[in-house]
């Protein structure tokens, strides 16, 4: 029976694990005699694979491909190095109008390779020639920046890196000794034994990284999720070669295989077979392994300014580099993605900004905060495929992150409030935090709860006509209006190894029976208050836990859960400055966020705006129903209310260990590049802060046995309690400019920010309960990493 490689891996533990312990490193000797081309002289363009990486060591066997393991063991998942001396320059710019750029260009006069390698000016030579060949047009990039970073560092990163992973492969499975050889051609032949030409007429020749002809083996390596797709023809052919019926071509990827890969692999080993021992002729595996940029960090580096005061967070991590390639649009972004594939024909990428769904960016680890040192983070997202065209707003989303962390530090906590109530107009917000897009994206998701808890209630459509069958059923004539607002489940976050980890918090929404004096636009409809508890009752079995669900997953809510993640994070800021001065003492409780202010869209975004909103539905309603009130018919309208709280929890070691033991580990990864989330396949993390680079690759050119981008890749080519709220806090000065310790920073006297299970608390935010639950403000004091990603 064939053995088909299935669409999306899934581990083997129990395999794994036998087959690949030692860290993954098999070490057996004792290769059996093969059928089929055992004996055939070998190709005199190979050469041994231990001579071309410089390697030691014996030979592998028992390969976990051939045992049916598809996936390396996460308990082996690891790093690697590989020179990119280019992208110490991933800051460079170019100046000035285009006839200013176009005049600085022609001044330099002399060829780019008389300037010295990674020189600024070789590379603006290199445009210079780029744009002369193209009539000083470049409709393909649009400006230099883009250029420098999809032709000039890009493809030369991705070739360097096939190299160093094919290194590793190599090393890893002991693909060593005299019968292994890398980078061998392989003339394909038809039935008759003739070549098998191409469309052009020209002979097939078929280069595969590693071949190993005693065991008919031949092996193909990608860094990424990608493949060569100008090799599926010679695949074809090759496996078509009666002469090689025996021969097993095996796919090895560095990341997990991207969906068209995974199906071009199914259908390619369905129609392939089984050699004469049975086994499948095309095999994958994924060595799971993640990639490091290693360059000098020099005048010309783009900073990492993710969760940075001083907008520079050291050099760029795994975060930074892979939203800086998210475009702003979905049009832009399959533009980009258009010509990174144009510039990687043999596939070497690794999965980048076209890989993540940034709208389920959220904060999911910060570390211990060392003054100018940076601070160490980690987002998490949902991982797509490139198909999916959802790489695009990284920058806006990390950018609120990023905003609402620093918003959280600055404004001390008796700003932390919003309130909709229709009887108080001109307390709506702090006028401080109605400047921030914190203090919008709370005021907007309040908002947005009223109208999804007044849709939910349409008599016409569940979930509202069971709630109406039933209160017609019980004799009540009509709702009364009510107070939602959004508490957390217990958030479970671990402090472990000087860092902050959260692992979950989901959300509730709590809904009690309330009143408010400005008038329904139904009219007066008097209940007893046996009939108020009733209808109460009603509403949170039937009404509220669709409006949870929401609140959890819906897409209308991903900012406001983002904006609770940097609360988190800026907490445990909080805590650390106590402790020792960090880069933050200056920012915490300055009351000054002129830095992080409404942005894109928003920015002229004012609180009454929402406010006015809200008066309109709630005086109006969202829609409208037949209806009948005092045994008239009329129409009804209908509208909604909320506030909120917030409580806590903590998690022990045991559970952290349990269930989350790879988490530390691929936080350091994702610190350098994106990394997949070893717990939950579909999702990645992607950190930095922590400025670990350590000066590798010395100049562009260096041994790989690929084919790699002239040294002027410029050429086109692969180129309410009763009352609605409460008065708010009062407003007295407490702010601290910087300087000293802040003597406001102090835990909240009910109690702790979820502890930790360390000996050292979380601390909450000061007078909560004042600052929050008093202005009405719908609020989420817990981070949360939302449900949904893990469907």
């Amino acid at each position: 029976m064939t053995n088909r490689i299935p669409l999306r891996p899934r581990r083997m533990w129990t395999r794994a694990v036998l087959a690949l312990s030692c860290a993954g490193v098999l070490t057996f000797t004792g290769l059996p005699g093969i059928d089929g081309l055992s004996g055939t002289a070998y190709a005199a363009k190979g050469k041994r694979c231990d001579d071309t990486f410089k390697l030691t060591g014996r030979p592998g066997s028992n390969f976990p491909w051939d045992q049916n393991i598809h996936v390396r063991d996460p308990r082996f998942w690891d790093s690697y190095n590989f020179d990119a001396p280019r992208q110490s320059l991933d800051g460079l710019s170019l100046k000035g109008t285009p006839q200013e750029q176009r005049a600085f260009l022609e001044n330099l006069d002399d060829d780019y390779k008389t300037y010295p390698k990674n020189s600024p000016n070789r590379v603006y030579a290199q445009y210079r020639d780029y744009l002369a060949r193209n009539d000083w047009k470049d409709t393909r990039y649009g400006g230099f920046e883009k250029w420098l970073k999809d032709a000039w560092i890009l493809p030369n990163n991705n070739n360097r890196k096939g190299w160093f992973f094919e290194r590793k492969v190599v090393k890893d499975m002991g693909l060593l000794g005299p019968d292994w050889l890398c980078q061998e051609e392989v003339q394909v032949l038809d039935k008759n034994g003739k070549p098998v030409l191409d469309k052009d007429g020209k002979p097939v020749v078929r280069k595969f990284d590693a071949v190993n002809y005693k065991t008919n083996q031949f092996m193909e390596f990608k860094a990424g999720p990608t493949r060569d797709t100008k090799q599926d023809f010679a695949n074809k052919a090759f496996l078509e070669d009666p002469k090689r019926s025996n021969a097993r071509i095996t796919y090895v990827n560095g990341e997990s295989k991207d969906r068209a890969t995974s199906r071009y692999l199914g259908d390619l080993a369905k129609s392939a077979g089984t050699d004469n021992t049975g086994r499948p002729r095309v095999t994958a595996y994924e060595h799971r392994s993640n990639s490091n940029p290693d360059y000098t960090r020099g005048k010309y580096s783009k900073p990492d300014t993710n969760l940075s005061p001083g907008g520079n967070n050291r050099a760029s991590g795994g975060a930074s580099r892979v939203i800086d390639g998210s475009a702003a649009t979905p049009k832009d972004m399959k533009e980009r993605m258009d010509r990174i594939r144009a510039n990687d024909p043999m596939g070497n990428r690794g999965r980048g900004a076209g890989g993540v769904d940034f709208s389920t960016l959220e904060l999911s680890y910060v570390g211990t905060p060392v003054k100018g040192k940076g601070l160490p983070y980690a987002f998490s997202a949902k991982k797509v495929d490139e198909e999916e065209g959802l790489g695009y707003g990284g920058k806006a989303k990390s950018q609120l992150i990023s905003d609402s962390f620093l918003t959280w530090l600055a404004l001390t906590p008796d700003k932390f409030w919003v309130n909709l109530n229709p009887d108080e107009p001109d307390r709506i917000m702090d006028k401080k935090f109605g400047t921030t897009d914190a203090g919008r994206v709370l005021l907007e998701a309040d908002l947005e709860m009223k109208h999804d808890y007044a849709k939910l209630m349409d008599p016409r459509k569940q979930p509202g006509k069971r709630y109406w069958d039933a209160m017609t059923a019980r004799g009540i004539p009509c709702g009364t209006v009510v107070r939602n607002w959004i508490v957390p489940e217990p958030a479970k976050v671990r402090e472990e190894d000087g860092g902050l980890y959260i692992l979950d918090a989901p959300l509730k929404v709590n809904s009690v029976a309330s009143s408010v004096d400005t008038p329904s636009p139904n009219g007066d409809c008097e209940l007893t208050d046996a009939q108020r508890k009733t209808s109460q009752r009603l509403v949170n079995r039937h009404i509220i836990p669709e409006v949870e669900k929401k609140v959890n997953t819906g897409a209308a809510y991903a900012d406001l859960r983002r904006t609770y993640t940097a609360r988190v994070a800026a907490e445990w800021i909080r805590t650390q400055d106590r402790k020792t001065a960090t880069d933050y003492r200056p920012v915490i409780n300055s009351n000054n966020v002129t830095k992080w202010p409404l942005r894109g869209a928003n920015r002229d975004w004012k609180p009454k705006q929402t406010f006015d909103a809200y008066v309109k539905s709630f005086t109006e309603g969202d829609y409208s129903y037949p209806c009948e009130v005092d045994g008239q018919n009329k129409t009804c309208v209908m509208g909604g209310v909320d506030f909120s709280k917030a409580p806590k929890r903590n998690t022990t070691k045991i559970e952290f260990t349990a269930r989350h033991r790879h988490l530390p580990r691929t936080a350091k990864f994702a610190a350098d590049s994106m990394a997949d989330d070893a717990e939950r396949e579909n999702l990645l993390l992607l950190g930095g802060g922590a400025d670990t680079r350590t000066g590798g690759g010395g100049d562009d050119d260096g041994p790989m046995p690929t084919p790699t981008p002239t040294d002027n890749p410029s050429t086109p080519g692969p180129d309410p309690t009763d009352n609605p709220s409460t008065p708010g806090p009062d407003p007295t000065n407490t702010s601290n400019p910087g300087g000293t310790k802040p003597d406001d920073n102090q835990p909240d006297p009910d109690g702790d920010l979820a502890d930790t299970g360390s000996d050292t608390p979380v601390g909450l935010i000061t007078g909560l309960a004042a600052a929050l639950l008093a202005a009405g403000g719908t609020a989420v004091w817990w981070m949360r990493r939302r449900k949904a990603l893990q469907d």
